[in-house]
């Protein structure tokens, strides 16, 4: 017989193979000799009591005989002289299209504005130590998107949209560990995930893929509503049946280019607010309820909403044991997001804490009509900016003193390394959206008391959890309705979350192009 059943112990026990054995014995009410195997398939920690539970599935072999399950694999193709489509983008929208793409028979031209991995780091590092700003090379931009440089989480709730466990068993084909295989939120660490992106890449090449970096879409051209050809560089044309475009939620000028070329597209509601930064040790203390938390423990997280003026206000991406980095894309704007490594080994834990932005919110731009999200996001950026003093300097405040109203004399340590300035935030954002951050981070302290204090500092902005733009596509078919063999993708293009839902996306549409190629031969 084999069964799946949930069993729970307290956390403070290490999960291993013998407390599996004895706790699932415990759960059916049989001796431990009666198992002739257990095997781990999800993994979570239960916080909400005092004593904080793991949450375990496990599957159970009684009386059968146990068979390892056939390892995962890629039906890849040579695609080295298969008719091809261009890819703009190499997050993991790109990437993962790329791989279906090559599975599909169909050879991907990928387009990656910005550089590989190992020299992307080093503007990365200028970035971070003396606020010198590549609008090319960045967090956002360069090999794997922006996921590369920005943690790793792997949860998504898009479960519908695509084969989650595929996209997840990819990862770990190319590197990543099993634990993301088991856990209810996977995580893969900013310091793993170069050297996984590194390796779609060169799965991508050995099959005859082609990714080319440095090569920024500067223009596109169409005949009779049909994609003919796109611009590398302001220098290069080149035809092509198909255009994908997973150009991420910061690429802004592949909308106007996208206006210019007479491709209609959507306003759509945001969220931006501000990143929240705690000592990951209260974090613990607040959620694991213990003074010290056990070595083999995970470091807490949370995830906290709330309704405020109708309007929601909630954390986004949680990173315990984690870093905050800018994120900016543009000279004179200030972009924060947040990023942990394998361990989340970090002092601190930090947060995005935003709000949706729409309706009135976007009173003064509604002007700008389907441009208004966009215009209201960089205005936010560029006060923030200014805020700070420049050279990515952030504005903060202590989040005591911004729940109370009050701008801070001092800042507490931050991981934030171009450094935090303290800041009057009623001149970075409009009074609405600051009064629902206000009263969020209130109702958080309810739900999480020792949340709201002088230990933690907010940062700003926290503003591109999404787009502020939809290109439009149809829903069978996966193509923008006015202009056959485009194909809007993942998040820049609306349809997106995170790196899962993203890489889903990237499939589904990959699998439509392939078909409308089929069809167009």
């Amino acid at each position: 017989m084999i069964k799946e059943i949930e069993i729970r112990f307290p956390a403070q026990i290490e999960v291993n193979e013998n407390n599996l054995l004895l706790h699932s014995a415990k759960q059916l009410k049989i001796q431990p000799d009666e198992i002739g195997k257990v095997t781990l398939l999800r993994r979570s920690v239960d916080a909400r009591k005092k004593i904080p539970e793991w949450v375990l599935k496990v599957k159970i072999w009684m009386g059968e005989e146990y068979e390892n399950p056939p390892p995962f694999s890629l039906d890849l193709k040579d695609v080295s002289h298969a008719p091809y489509a261009v890819i703009c983008g190499f997050g993991p929208a790109g990437m993962f299209a790329a791989l279906k793409l090559i599975e599909s028979g169909v050879k991907p031209i990928i387009l990656e504005r910005g550089k590989d991995v190992r020299r992307r780091r080093r503007d990365l590092a200028l970035l971070n130590r003396d606020g010198d700003l590549n609008p090319e090379s960045n967090y956002c931009f360069g090999e794997g998107g922006a996921g590369t440089f920005s943690d790793g989480k792997l949860y998504t709730r898009s479960e519908k949209r695509g084969n989650v466990s595929r996209i997840l068993e990819i990862f770990h084909l190319m590197g990543a560990t099993e634990d993301i295989l088991i856990d209810a939120h996977p995580h893969i660490g900013t310091n793993k995930l170069p050297a996984i992106i590194s390796k779609i890449r060169e799965t991508i090449e050995s099959f005859g893929g082609e990714v080319r970096f440095d090569s920024k879409l500067t223009g596109i051209k169409q005949k009779d509503g049909q994609i003919h050809s796109v611009e590398i560089n302001a220098n290069e044309w080149l035809e092509t049946p198909a255009l994908l475009l997973a150009t991420g939620h910061s690429a802004r000028d592949i909308f106007f280019l996208l206006r210019d070329a007479g491709i209609r597209l959507e306003q759509k509601p945001f969220s931006l607010g501000v990143r929240v930064e705690h000592p990951q040790a209260l974090i613990d203390k607040i959620r694991l309820h213990c003074e010290k938390r056990p070595d083999y423990l995970p470091a807490a997280s949370y995830s906290l909403v709330s309704q405020i003026n109708d309007k929601g206000v909630f954390s986004f991406c949680m990173c315990p044991g984690g870093i905050i980095c800018p994120s900016s894309t543009a000279a004179g704007e200030l972009v924060v997001n947040g990023w942990s490594p394998s361990k989340r080994d970090s002092a601190f834990a930090n947060s995005g804490i935003v709000t949706e932005i729409s309706g009135t919110d976007l009173n003064g731009f509604e002007n700008e009509n389907e441009f208004s999200g966009l215009a209201f996001q960089r205005d936010v950026e560029q006060k923030a900016f200014l805020a700070g003093g420049g050279k990515m300097v952030a504005p903060g405040l202590r989040l005591s003193d911004f729940v109370s109203g009050k701008i801070s004399s001092t800042l507490p340590d931050c991981s934030y390394l171009p450094g935090i300035s303290p800041a009057d935030f009623k001149s970075i954002f409009p009074k609405s959206v600051l009064e629902r951050l206000r009263k969020g981070f209130i109702e958080f302290g309810k739900k999480m008391p020792g949340y709201i204090t002088e230990e933690a500092v907010i940062v700003a902005t926290e503003s591109r959890t999404s787009s502020p733009i939809r290109i439009p596509r149809d829903r069978e078919s996966f193509m923008h309705p006015e202009s056959n063999g485009l194909f809007p993708c993942g998040e820049g293009a609306g349809y997106a979350g995170g790196i899962v839902s993203a890489a889903m996306d990237g499939e589904n549409c990959a699998l439509a192009i392939a078909k409308w190629m089929q069809v167009k031969a």
